[in-house]
């Protein structure tokens, strides 16, 4: 998984006639050669490219990612898997996200009354930001 964005990273496309640049934050793809000069990875958008060791730090193993990282994401099969945890994190919306990343299967292994205790929290945090006034001072001068 690449897991910052690089827009100046070059790629070339699997059908061989494409190519251009930008790996994005989430993009997942499979390691298909190593070399002592470079990695070689083809992304699921059918992207080929080559890391050489100095951004080779862009890339994370995938084998399993949070629901936070998949948001954005749809995978063909979801596991899910609920243990124990702190009560504040495990809320319906989590688990609505996880769900919602399945197209086509979704297992969810875990314990009953933790899944139910998600279901029934449907607490949400307020986050305190300078949204509305960025907001309302840049309408101002749109309107203008």
């Amino acid at each position: 998984m690449q897991i910052r964005n690089n827009y100046d990273i070059y790629w070339e496309g699997t059908d061989g006639r494409s190519y251009g640049s930008g790996v994005y934050n989430g993009d997942l793809g499979i390691v298909t050669r190593v070399t002592s000069d470079f990695v070689e990875v083809v992304f699921d958008d059918d992207k080929i490219v080559k890391y050489e060791s100095n951004i080779i730090e862009e890339l994370e193993h995938a084998y399993a990612i949070t629901i936070h990282k998949s948001q954005g994401s749809e995978f063909k099969v979801v596991v899910i898997i609920i243990t124990n945890g702190p009560p504040m994190l495990y809320t319906r919306n989590l688990l609505y996200t996880g769900v919602t990343r399945a197209k086509d299967f979704l297992i969810i292994l875990g314990k009953e009354h933790l899944i139910s205790r998600m279901i029934d929290n449907v607490d949400t945090k307020s986050r305190n930001t300078g949204l509305k006034y960025k907001l309302e001072k840049y309408s101002n001068i749109f309107t203008a």
